[in-house]
Protein backbone atom coordinates (compact mmCIF):
# COMPACT_ATOMS: atom_id res chain seq x y z
CA UNK A 1 0.00 0.00 0.00
CA UNK A 2 1.31 3.45 -0.92
CA UNK A 3 1.85 5.96 1.88
CA UNK A 4 -0.62 8.20 0.04
CA UNK A 5 -3.37 5.70 0.84
CA UNK A 6 -2.64 6.12 4.56
CA UNK A 7 -2.98 9.90 4.82
CA UNK A 8 -6.24 11.78 5.52
CA UNK A 9 -8.56 12.62 2.59
CA UNK A 10 -7.84 16.37 2.78
CA UNK A 11 -4.10 15.73 2.41
CA UNK A 12 -4.70 13.41 -0.56
CA UNK A 13 -6.87 16.05 -2.23
CA UNK A 14 -4.18 18.65 -1.66
CA UNK A 15 -1.41 16.65 -3.34
CA UNK A 16 -3.75 15.70 -6.19
CA UNK A 17 -4.15 19.42 -6.90
CA UNK A 18 -0.58 20.52 -6.08
CA UNK A 19 2.75 19.06 -7.15
CA UNK A 20 4.27 17.85 -3.88
CA UNK A 21 7.64 19.53 -3.47
CA UNK A 22 8.47 19.19 0.22
CA UNK A 23 7.49 17.38 3.40
CA UNK A 24 7.94 19.06 6.78
CA UNK A 25 8.73 16.43 9.42
CA UNK A 26 7.67 18.09 12.68
CA UNK A 27 7.50 17.35 16.38
CA UNK A 28 6.40 19.56 19.27
CA UNK A 29 9.04 20.49 21.85
CA UNK A 30 8.22 21.40 25.48
CA UNK A 31 6.91 24.90 24.65
CA UNK A 32 4.92 23.45 21.73
CA UNK A 33 7.18 24.91 19.02
CA UNK A 34 7.39 22.85 15.83
CA UNK A 35 10.87 21.38 15.49
CA UNK A 36 12.08 19.07 12.75
CA UNK A 37 13.33 18.98 9.18
CA UNK A 38 12.08 19.99 5.74
CA UNK A 39 12.77 17.15 3.31
CA UNK A 40 12.37 17.05 -0.48
CA UNK A 41 9.32 14.94 -1.28
CA UNK A 42 11.25 12.43 -3.36
CA UNK A 43 13.69 11.76 -0.55
CA UNK A 44 10.97 11.60 2.11
CA UNK A 45 9.13 8.86 0.23
CA UNK A 46 12.23 6.65 0.47
CA UNK A 47 12.86 6.92 4.21
CA UNK A 48 10.90 5.42 7.09
CA UNK A 49 12.36 7.66 9.79
CA UNK A 50 14.90 10.37 10.50
CA UNK A 51 16.99 11.57 13.42
CA UNK A 52 17.06 14.59 15.73
CA UNK A 53 19.01 15.04 18.97
CA UNK A 54 16.96 14.64 22.15
CA UNK A 55 18.30 18.03 23.24
CA UNK A 56 15.34 19.70 21.49
CA UNK A 57 13.38 18.84 24.64
CA UNK A 58 15.92 20.61 26.86
CA UNK A 59 15.66 23.96 25.08
CA UNK A 60 14.03 26.89 26.85
CA UNK A 61 11.75 29.38 25.14
CA UNK A 62 14.74 31.75 24.88
CA UNK A 63 16.91 29.16 23.12
CA UNK A 64 19.13 28.27 26.07
CA UNK A 65 19.70 24.65 27.11
CA UNK A 66 18.91 22.90 30.34
CA UNK A 67 21.36 20.09 30.99
CA UNK A 68 19.83 16.64 30.99
CA UNK A 69 19.55 15.16 34.47
CA UNK A 70 21.44 11.92 34.84
CA UNK A 71 24.93 10.62 35.38
CA UNK A 72 25.88 10.58 31.69
CA UNK A 73 25.55 14.33 31.33
CA UNK A 74 24.48 16.24 28.23
CA UNK A 75 25.45 13.97 25.31
CA UNK A 76 22.59 14.87 22.93
CA UNK A 77 21.99 11.36 21.53
CA UNK A 78 19.88 11.06 18.41
CA UNK A 79 16.25 10.07 18.64
CA UNK A 80 14.46 8.10 15.93
CA UNK A 81 11.47 10.04 14.63
CA UNK A 82 8.75 8.05 12.86
CA UNK A 83 5.90 9.66 10.92
CA UNK A 84 2.28 9.34 12.02
CA UNK A 85 0.69 9.43 8.57
CA UNK A 86 -2.75 10.08 10.06
CA UNK A 87 -1.49 13.59 10.90
CA UNK A 88 -0.44 14.51 7.35
CA UNK A 89 -1.87 17.86 6.36
CA UNK A 90 -1.18 20.64 3.89
CA UNK A 91 0.80 23.80 4.52
CA UNK A 92 -1.47 25.93 2.31
CA UNK A 93 0.50 29.15 2.86
CA UNK A 94 3.63 27.65 1.29
CA UNK A 95 4.64 28.77 -2.23
CA UNK A 96 5.18 25.16 -3.35
CA UNK A 97 3.22 22.02 -2.55
CA UNK A 98 4.09 21.19 1.06
CA UNK A 99 2.82 18.60 3.52
CA UNK A 100 3.30 18.66 7.28
CA UNK A 101 3.57 15.35 9.14
CA UNK A 102 3.81 15.01 12.92
CA UNK A 103 6.38 12.46 14.06
CA UNK A 104 6.69 10.40 17.22
CA UNK A 105 9.98 10.16 19.10
CA UNK A 106 11.70 6.90 20.06
CA UNK A 107 15.10 6.18 21.55
CA UNK A 108 17.62 3.97 19.76
CA UNK A 109 16.16 0.87 21.43
CA UNK A 110 12.71 1.62 20.06
CA UNK A 111 11.19 2.90 23.31
CA UNK A 112 9.02 6.04 23.29
CA UNK A 113 10.98 9.09 24.47
CA UNK A 114 9.35 9.78 27.83
CA UNK A 115 9.71 13.57 27.71
CA UNK A 116 8.26 14.07 24.24
CA UNK A 117 4.96 15.94 24.88
CA UNK A 118 2.95 13.81 22.44
CA UNK A 119 4.23 10.68 24.17
CA UNK A 120 3.28 12.13 27.57
CA UNK A 121 -0.30 12.59 26.39
CA UNK A 122 -0.34 9.12 24.83
CA UNK A 123 0.82 7.68 28.17
CA UNK A 124 -2.09 9.31 30.00
CA UNK A 125 -4.63 8.20 27.39
CA UNK A 126 -3.32 4.63 27.64
CA UNK A 127 -3.96 4.65 31.40
CA UNK A 128 -7.60 5.49 30.68
CA UNK A 129 -7.78 2.77 28.04
CA UNK A 130 -6.38 0.21 30.50
CA UNK A 131 -9.47 0.90 32.66
CA UNK A 132 -11.83 0.50 29.70
CA UNK A 133 -12.35 4.27 29.42
CA UNK A 134 -12.12 6.55 26.42
CA UNK A 135 -11.37 10.20 27.27
CA UNK A 136 -12.96 12.85 25.04
CA UNK A 137 -11.92 16.51 24.94
CA UNK A 138 -12.95 19.71 23.18
CA UNK A 139 -10.54 22.68 23.35
CA UNK A 140 -11.46 26.36 23.01
CA UNK A 141 -8.68 28.57 21.65
CA UNK A 142 -8.46 32.27 22.53
CA UNK A 143 -5.90 34.54 20.90
CA UNK A 144 -5.25 38.14 19.88
CA UNK A 145 -4.71 39.71 16.48
CA UNK A 146 -2.29 42.55 17.14
CA UNK A 147 -0.31 45.13 15.21
CA UNK A 148 3.14 44.10 14.00
CA UNK A 149 5.44 44.46 16.99
CA UNK A 150 9.11 44.33 16.07
CA UNK A 151 10.43 46.18 19.12
CA UNK A 152 10.02 44.14 22.34
CA UNK A 153 10.43 47.36 24.37
CA UNK A 154 7.15 48.72 23.00
CA UNK A 155 3.72 47.64 24.31
CA UNK A 156 1.62 45.34 22.15
CA UNK A 157 -1.31 47.08 20.46
CA UNK A 158 -4.46 45.74 18.78
CA UNK A 159 -4.38 45.39 15.01
CA UNK A 160 -5.94 47.97 12.73
CA UNK A 161 -9.41 46.99 11.55
CA UNK A 162 -11.04 47.72 8.22
CA UNK A 163 -12.27 51.06 9.61
CA UNK A 164 -8.69 52.28 9.98
CA UNK A 165 -9.09 52.33 13.75
CA UNK A 166 -7.57 49.84 16.20
CA UNK A 167 -9.78 46.85 17.00
CA UNK A 168 -12.14 47.75 19.82
CA UNK A 169 -12.14 45.96 23.16
CA UNK A 170 -15.04 45.03 25.43
CA UNK A 171 -17.21 44.07 22.47
CA UNK A 172 -17.66 40.39 23.29
CA UNK A 173 -19.71 38.45 20.72
CA UNK A 174 -19.97 41.50 18.44
CA UNK A 175 -20.42 40.49 14.80
CA UNK A 176 -19.21 43.91 13.67
CA UNK A 177 -15.99 43.38 15.60
CA UNK A 178 -15.49 40.03 13.87
CA UNK A 179 -16.11 41.69 10.50
CA UNK A 180 -13.44 44.28 11.36
CA UNK A 181 -10.73 41.71 10.69
CA UNK A 182 -12.73 39.59 8.27
CA UNK A 183 -9.89 39.02 5.76
CA UNK A 184 -7.77 37.29 8.42
CA UNK A 185 -10.70 35.13 9.49
CA UNK A 186 -11.48 34.27 5.86
CA UNK A 187 -7.95 32.92 5.46
CA UNK A 188 -8.19 31.02 8.75
CA UNK A 189 -11.31 29.31 7.42
CA UNK A 190 -9.70 28.66 4.04
CA UNK A 191 -6.49 27.22 5.51
CA UNK A 192 -8.49 25.06 7.94
CA UNK A 193 -10.63 23.67 5.11
CA UNK A 194 -7.57 22.82 3.00
CA UNK A 195 -5.99 21.13 6.02
CA UNK A 196 -9.14 19.17 6.78
CA UNK A 197 -9.91 20.78 10.14
CA UNK A 198 -13.43 21.49 11.32
CA UNK A 199 -14.04 24.74 13.17
CA UNK A 200 -17.08 24.70 15.43
CA UNK A 201 -17.27 28.50 15.51
CA UNK A 202 -15.37 31.80 15.77
CA UNK A 203 -16.47 34.56 18.14
CA UNK A 204 -15.19 37.93 19.30
CA UNK A 205 -13.99 37.79 22.90
CA UNK A 206 -13.77 40.65 25.39
CA UNK A 207 -10.31 41.92 24.50
CA UNK A 208 -9.34 44.32 21.73
CA UNK A 209 -8.68 42.09 18.74
CA UNK A 210 -9.31 38.93 20.78
CA UNK A 211 -11.00 35.95 19.11
CA UNK A 212 -12.03 32.46 20.17
CA UNK A 213 -12.11 29.36 17.99
CA UNK A 214 -13.99 26.30 19.21
CA UNK A 215 -13.04 22.83 17.97
CA UNK A 216 -15.27 19.76 17.79
CA UNK A 217 -14.89 17.19 20.56
CA UNK A 218 -12.86 14.05 19.96
CA UNK A 219 -9.77 12.00 20.71
CA UNK A 220 -7.32 13.91 22.98
CA UNK A 221 -4.24 13.20 20.84
CA UNK A 222 -6.02 14.19 17.63
CA UNK A 223 -7.33 17.40 19.19
CA UNK A 224 -3.91 18.30 20.62
CA UNK A 225 -2.47 17.77 17.12
CA UNK A 226 -5.09 20.15 15.74
CA UNK A 227 -4.35 22.87 18.30
CA UNK A 228 -0.63 22.44 17.53
CA UNK A 229 -1.37 22.87 13.81
CA UNK A 230 -3.92 25.66 14.37
CA UNK A 231 -1.41 27.88 16.16
CA UNK A 232 0.79 27.85 13.08
CA UNK A 233 -2.17 28.20 10.72
CA UNK A 234 -3.49 31.28 12.54
CA UNK A 235 -0.06 32.91 12.70
CA UNK A 236 0.39 32.42 8.95
CA UNK A 237 -3.06 33.86 8.18
CA UNK A 238 -2.28 36.92 10.31
CA UNK A 239 1.12 37.51 8.69
CA UNK A 240 -0.53 37.51 5.28
CA UNK A 241 -2.47 40.59 6.41
CA UNK A 242 0.40 42.47 8.03
CA UNK A 243 -0.47 41.68 11.64
CA UNK A 244 0.57 39.17 14.28
CA UNK A 245 -1.45 36.48 16.01
CA UNK A 246 -0.34 35.96 19.61
CA UNK A 247 -1.19 33.18 22.03
CA UNK A 248 0.41 34.88 25.04
CA UNK A 249 -1.72 34.45 28.14
CA UNK A 250 -1.73 38.21 28.81
CA UNK A 251 -0.35 40.21 25.86
CA UNK A 252 -2.01 43.61 26.46
CA UNK A 253 -2.13 45.48 29.74
CA UNK A 254 -5.70 46.14 30.88
CA UNK A 255 -7.22 43.57 28.51
CA UNK A 256 -8.44 40.05 29.38
CA UNK A 257 -6.05 37.13 29.07
CA UNK A 258 -6.33 34.30 26.56
CA UNK A 259 -7.34 30.85 27.76
CA UNK A 260 -7.50 27.36 26.33
CA UNK A 261 -10.55 26.00 28.10
CA UNK A 262 -10.75 22.20 27.84
CA UNK A 263 -14.05 20.30 28.00
CA UNK A 264 -13.85 16.70 29.25
CA UNK A 265 -16.03 13.65 29.14
CA UNK A 266 -15.21 9.93 29.40
CA UNK A 267 -16.88 7.04 27.57
CA UNK A 268 -16.95 3.35 28.45
CA UNK A 269 -16.21 0.49 26.05
CA UNK A 270 -19.74 0.75 24.63
CA UNK A 271 -19.44 4.47 23.97
CA UNK A 272 -21.63 5.54 26.89
CA UNK A 273 -20.71 8.66 28.84
CA UNK A 274 -19.61 7.47 32.30
CA UNK A 275 -20.61 10.84 33.77
CA UNK A 276 -24.28 9.97 33.13
CA UNK A 277 -26.25 7.15 34.75
CA UNK A 278 -29.01 4.94 33.24
CA UNK A 279 -31.71 7.43 34.29
CA UNK A 280 -29.79 10.46 33.04
CA UNK A 281 -28.41 11.53 36.42
CA UNK A 282 -24.87 12.40 37.41
CA UNK A 283 -22.71 9.44 38.42
CA UNK A 284 -20.06 9.02 41.07
CA UNK A 285 -17.49 9.10 38.25
CA UNK A 286 -18.68 12.60 37.32
CA UNK A 287 -18.02 13.87 40.83
CA UNK A 288 -14.76 11.96 41.17
CA UNK A 289 -13.38 13.60 38.01
CA UNK A 290 -14.21 17.01 39.48
CA UNK A 291 -12.64 15.96 42.77
CA UNK A 292 -9.45 14.97 40.96
CA UNK A 293 -9.24 18.37 39.27
CA UNK A 294 -9.70 20.12 42.61
CA UNK A 295 -7.14 17.93 44.37
CA UNK A 296 -4.35 17.84 41.80
CA UNK A 297 -4.76 20.88 39.58
CA UNK A 298 -2.73 23.15 41.91
CA UNK A 299 0.23 20.82 41.30
CA UNK A 300 -0.41 20.82 37.54
CA UNK A 301 -0.61 24.59 37.11
CA UNK A 302 3.05 24.73 36.04
CA UNK A 303 2.00 22.77 32.93
CA UNK A 304 -1.11 24.77 32.04
CA UNK A 305 0.45 28.16 32.92
CA UNK A 306 4.05 27.57 31.80
CA UNK A 307 5.52 31.10 31.65
CA UNK A 308 5.99 34.09 33.93
CA UNK A 309 3.43 35.96 31.80
CA UNK A 310 0.86 33.21 32.40
CA UNK A 311 0.23 34.37 35.96
CA UNK A 312 -0.76 37.87 34.85
CA UNK A 313 -3.96 36.28 33.54
CA UNK A 314 -5.09 35.04 36.97
CA UNK A 315 -6.67 38.28 38.13
CA UNK A 316 -10.10 38.39 39.85
CA UNK A 317 -12.93 39.92 37.79
CA UNK A 318 -10.86 39.71 34.60
CA UNK A 319 -12.58 36.77 32.87
CA UNK A 320 -10.14 34.24 34.34
CA UNK A 321 -10.65 31.97 37.35
CA UNK A 322 -8.39 32.20 40.37
CA UNK A 323 -9.93 29.26 42.19
CA UNK A 324 -10.78 25.56 41.95
CA UNK A 325 -14.45 25.85 42.80
CA UNK A 326 -16.94 24.05 40.61
CA UNK A 327 -20.30 25.39 39.54
CA UNK A 328 -23.10 24.86 37.07
CA UNK A 329 -23.00 27.21 34.08
CA UNK A 330 -20.83 29.56 36.13
CA UNK A 331 -17.92 31.18 34.28
CA UNK A 332 -16.35 32.56 37.45
CA UNK A 333 -15.45 29.06 38.68
CA UNK A 334 -12.28 27.26 37.65
CA UNK A 335 -14.33 24.14 36.95
CA UNK A 336 -17.58 24.76 35.07
CA UNK A 337 -20.38 22.35 34.24
CA UNK A 338 -21.90 23.60 30.96
CA UNK A 339 -25.55 23.17 30.05
CA UNK A 340 -25.89 19.94 28.08
CA UNK A 341 -28.04 16.90 27.41
CA UNK A 342 -27.24 13.95 29.71
CA UNK A 343 -25.46 12.07 26.91
CA UNK A 344 -23.17 15.05 26.33
CA UNK A 345 -22.49 15.80 30.01
CA UNK A 346 -19.01 17.25 30.35
CA UNK A 347 -16.69 19.13 32.69
CA UNK A 348 -14.89 22.30 31.57
CA UNK A 349 -11.46 23.14 32.95
CA UNK A 350 -11.19 26.93 32.64
CA UNK A 351 -7.74 27.29 34.19
CA UNK A 352 -5.32 26.68 31.25
CA UNK A 353 -3.84 29.59 29.35
CA UNK A 354 -3.51 29.60 25.57
CA UNK A 355 0.27 29.82 25.92
CA UNK A 356 0.35 26.17 27.03
CA UNK A 357 1.67 23.25 25.03
CA UNK A 358 -1.63 21.57 24.00
CA UNK A 359 -0.27 18.05 24.53
CA UNK A 360 0.95 18.81 28.04
CA UNK A 361 -2.12 20.84 28.97
CA UNK A 362 -4.57 18.12 27.96
CA UNK A 363 -2.34 15.45 29.52
CA UNK A 364 -2.19 17.34 32.83
CA UNK A 365 -5.94 17.95 32.96
CA UNK A 366 -6.73 14.33 32.11
CA UNK A 367 -4.14 13.15 34.64
CA UNK A 368 -5.89 15.05 37.43
CA UNK A 369 -9.26 13.62 36.41
CA UNK A 370 -7.78 10.12 36.19
CA UNK A 371 -6.41 10.35 39.73
CA UNK A 372 -9.82 11.51 40.90
CA UNK A 373 -11.51 8.53 39.23
CA UNK A 374 -8.99 5.98 40.51
CA UNK A 375 -8.89 7.35 44.07
CA UNK A 376 -12.64 8.11 44.19
CA UNK A 377 -12.05 11.69 45.33
CA UNK A 378 -15.17 13.66 46.15
CA UNK A 379 -15.26 17.36 45.31
CA UNK A 380 -16.10 20.25 47.57
CA UNK A 381 -19.66 21.48 47.71
CA UNK A 382 -20.87 23.15 44.54
CA UNK A 383 -20.15 26.89 44.51
CA UNK A 384 -23.08 29.25 44.11
CA UNK A 385 -22.65 32.87 43.14
CA UNK A 386 -19.48 34.67 42.07
CA UNK A 387 -16.48 32.46 42.71
CA UNK A 388 -14.14 35.46 42.72
CA UNK A 389 -15.23 35.76 46.34
CA UNK A 390 -13.64 32.36 47.03
CA UNK A 391 -10.12 32.08 48.35
CA UNK A 392 -7.53 32.12 45.56
CA UNK A 393 -6.06 28.65 45.02
CA UNK A 394 -3.79 29.26 42.03
CA UNK A 395 -0.07 29.86 42.42
CA UNK A 396 0.93 33.47 42.05
CA UNK A 397 4.11 32.75 40.10
CA UNK A 398 5.85 30.14 38.00
CA UNK A 399 8.32 29.49 40.82
CA UNK A 400 5.51 28.67 43.28
CA UNK A 401 3.79 26.46 40.69
CA UNK A 402 6.98 24.52 40.05
CA UNK A 403 7.43 23.93 43.79
CA UNK A 404 4.00 22.26 43.90
CA UNK A 405 4.61 20.30 40.71
CA UNK A 406 7.92 18.94 41.95
CA UNK A 407 6.35 17.76 45.21
CA UNK A 408 3.43 15.86 43.62
CA UNK A 409 4.71 12.32 43.05
CA UNK A 410 1.24 10.99 42.22
CA UNK A 411 1.07 13.33 39.22
CA UNK A 412 4.61 12.34 38.19
CA UNK A 413 3.60 8.68 38.09
CA UNK A 414 0.76 9.41 35.68
CA UNK A 415 2.68 11.79 33.42
CA UNK A 416 5.98 9.93 33.73
CA UNK A 417 8.76 10.57 36.28
CA UNK A 418 11.39 11.14 33.58
CA UNK A 419 9.23 13.78 31.91
CA UNK A 420 8.55 15.50 35.26
CA UNK A 421 12.29 15.71 35.91
CA UNK A 422 13.13 17.16 32.50
CA UNK A 423 10.25 19.64 32.65
CA UNK A 424 11.43 20.97 36.01
CA UNK A 425 15.02 21.35 34.79
CA UNK A 426 13.96 23.35 31.73
CA UNK A 427 11.40 25.57 33.48
CA UNK A 428 13.73 26.35 36.40
CA UNK A 429 16.37 27.53 33.94
CA UNK A 430 13.77 29.56 32.07
CA UNK A 431 12.70 31.27 35.29
CA UNK A 432 16.33 31.98 36.15
CA UNK A 433 16.75 33.60 32.71
CA UNK A 434 13.71 35.79 33.34
CA UNK A 435 15.15 37.04 36.62
CA UNK A 436 18.19 38.38 34.75
CA UNK A 437 16.01 40.83 32.76
CA UNK A 438 15.38 44.33 34.16
CA UNK A 439 11.87 45.46 33.24
CA UNK A 440 10.68 48.96 32.21
CA UNK A 441 8.66 49.11 35.46
CA UNK A 442 11.84 48.69 37.51
CA UNK A 443 13.67 51.36 35.54
CA UNK A 444 10.77 53.78 35.81
CA UNK A 445 10.02 53.42 39.51
CA UNK A 446 13.29 52.31 41.11
CA UNK A 447 16.05 53.99 39.14
CA UNK A 448 15.82 57.36 40.94
CA UNK A 449 13.48 56.64 43.82
CA UNK A 450 15.09 53.96 45.98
Amino acid sequence: MSWIDKIPPAARTYIENNRLDEVECVIADLPGIARGKAVPAGKWEKQSHFHLPNSIFFQTITGDWGEAPGQDGFLEPDMILKPDLSTATAAPWADDGTLQVIHDAYDQKGRPVAFSPRNVLRRVVSLYEAEGWKPVVAPEMEFYLVGRNIDPAKPIEPMMGRTGRPAAGRQAYSMSAVDDYGPVIDDIYEYAEVQGFEIDGITQEGGAGQLEINLRHGNPIKLADEVFYFKRLIREAALKHDCFATFMAKPIEGEPGSAMHVHHSVSDADGRNIFTGPQGGETDAFFHFIGGLQEYMPSAVALIAPYVNSYRRYVPDSAAPVNLEWGRDNRTTGIRIPISDPAARRIENRLPGMDCNPYLCIAASLACGYLGLKNEIWPDKRWRGEAYESEAEISGSLSEALDLFEECKALHEVLGPEFANVYSVVKRLEYKEFLQVISPWEREHLLLNV
